[in-house]
């Protein structure tokens, strides 16, 4: 059977790809991102500019929501899904060699700020419904309550807020 890339892919019974994801393995993958590169909670935290940096970063985000913060499962998957967004344009339009990742939560809101040391401005552009590219912006728009930029002296801080209950 022929996978995505053309080449053969063993046949099986499909447990094999069922074992290799679980929970507990994410867990130890986020955990292990927290050893290696720091805690965005409490600094910022240099990530390089390549694309395996997204990975990363949603481990981080993932970890700091669910287990630090203690918030729901729907808040860390937008939480995840929007700090790729936000790497993702830091990755692919800056230039940078390293970014930085900070999470911040104060009472009812969570704050996830990616900062590059690009001054160009993300542009939230109109998205049709076959696009497959350029929805990054648009996502951040639609699943965060508030998000925006601030021009630093070198580069800037692209950030988003989403409301939470504490618990």
């Amino acid at each position: 059977m022929a996978g995505l890339d053309g080449r053969e892919q063993p046949r099986g019974d499909g447990r094999a790809t069922v074992s290799r994801w679980s929970p507990t393995v994410e867990d130890e993958h986020a955990l292990k991102a927290l050893e290696l590169f720091g805690n965005p909670t409490e600094a910022e935290v240099p990530l390089p500019s390549r694309p395996e940096s997204a990975a990363t970063a949603r481990r981080l985000a993932q970890v700091v929501v669910l287990r630090e913060w203690g918030l729901t499962a729907k808040t860390a998957e937008d939480a995840v899904l929007l700090v790729s967004e936000l790497v993702g344009n830091a990755v692919r339009h800056t230039g940078a060699r390293v970014f930085g990742l900070r999470m911040r939560h104060r009472r009812g809101w969570i704050r996830i700020e990616v900062r590059d040391p690009s001054r160009g401005l993300p542009c939230l552009m109109p998205v049709q419904e076959m696009d497959v590219s350029g929805r990054g912006l648009f996502l951040v728009d639609k699943l965060a309550d508030r998000w925006g930029v601030d021009l630093l002296p070198r580069g800037k801080t692209t950030w988003f807020e989403i409301r939470v209950t504490d618990r």
